[in-house]
């Protein structure tokens, strides 16, 4: 398995998404529509409006690495040039950084992205002539693509020809429905695997067998990536990894990574510093445990607090919530107590 892919199930890659913009107009690009066409960078969930945005979420996750993503990042080659060097710069020569890219570069750029220290270039591609330039420039160089059921022969002279060029490793990801694609994607009679997957039926089962045939006709180091990896590992992981850095003292960390609390909502911003103070004194509960979000408009404690509190002051509005540890703070669960 790629070391890029290696860091990236263990929750170590930094995911650096640093344009939205792409040539290609996939039918199945799974992008959100807030991403999609749009030239902005995020670092994981985070919108980046300086360097430090990007170093504040490599160091919240204890990232080892770094994975360069877009849209196709060679639109700005210049600014993921730009990012590379200064990942290297802030984390060191073993942050590991890889790039995903469409198009197929110049030898001017792949040279340029084997001086600033760049560990493994992926091309989603079917051709193999950008894989062979960037393996003449001496950059550890693979394919990924998806894995459609119905491409079978396509993808299998595919392997053989990067097969006969040395590609170092080839990685197959599972088909999968995302919000945006589906309309497409079901035009084109593609059917969802089971009710607990967004997997494509048929693409698991078309993945292994082209395995089993590169298995014995080729020396391909080929890989295949279910969509159950990144969600129920991947994800989980990178999720656990930054919890235990941002937790608050009344924040319970799950075995999926999330954050558990209890909140007082409903409250008019004027009132949110009186009624923490009010509780602080009445239940003599250390400050550290009682405290407010301003963004989102409420007081927030341990759920076992809230839990008892709910029944001791019936005049507040109290609720359990579930929510991810990443910037964005996304709720999963809101239950009124």
């Amino acid at each position: 398995m790629p070391r890029g892919c290696q860091l990236c199930v263990r929750g170590a890659k930094l995911v650096l998404f640093v344009t939205g913009l792409c040539k290609r107009g996939c039918f199945y690009c799974p992008l959100s529509e807030k991403r999609r066409g749009n030239d902005r960078v995020y670092a994981n969930e985070r919108p980046v409006k300086s360097n430090r945005d990007i170093f504040e979420e490599g160091k919240l996750i204890d990232a080892l690495g770094t994975g360069i993503t877009g849209g196709d990042p060679s639109i700005r080659f210049k600014r993921a040039l730009r990012y590379i060097k200064l990942l290297k710069q802030k984390f060191g020569k073993n942050h590991h950084i890889h790039i995903y890219c469409c198009s197929k570069l110049s030898p001017k750029q792949l040279r340029e992205l084997k001086k600033a220290g760049l560990d493994e270039i992926r091309f989603h591609t079917w051709s193999v002539e950008p894989v062979k330039a960037a393996l003449k420039a001496g950059l550890r160089t693979g394919v990924e693509i998806p894995a459609t059921p119905g491409e079978f022969k396509r993808t299998k002279k595919l392997l053989k020809e990067l097969d006969s060029i040395g590609c170092d490793f080839v990685n197959m990801n599972e088909f999968e429905f995302s919000d945006t694609n589906l309309a497409a994607m079901k035009a084109r009679g593609f059917k969802i695997k089971s009710d607990v997957s967004m997997g494509v039926k048929g693409s698991e089962e078309m993945a292994i067998k082209l395995m089993r045939w590169a298995a014995r006709n080729t020396h391909l180091n080929i890989h295949y990536c279910p969509s159950s990896l990144k969600d129920r590992v991947q994800l989980r992981n990178r999720l656990k990894r930054r919890a235990k850095n941002v937790a608050k003292p009344y924040e319970e960390i799950t075995d999926e990574g999330l954050l558990i609390k209890g909140v007082i909502y409903g409250l008019p911003k004027s009132k949110l510093a009186t009624v923490r103070n009010l509780l602080i004194f009445k239940y003599r509960a250390p400050s550290k445990f009682v405290s407010i979000d301003r963004g989102k408009n409420r007081i927030e404690l341990p759920s076992h607090v809230a839990e008892k509190l709910a029944k001791l002051e019936p005049a507040l509005n109290f609720a359990l919530v579930e929510e991810y540890p990443t910037y964005d703070r996304l709720e999963t669960t809101f239950i009124p107590i």
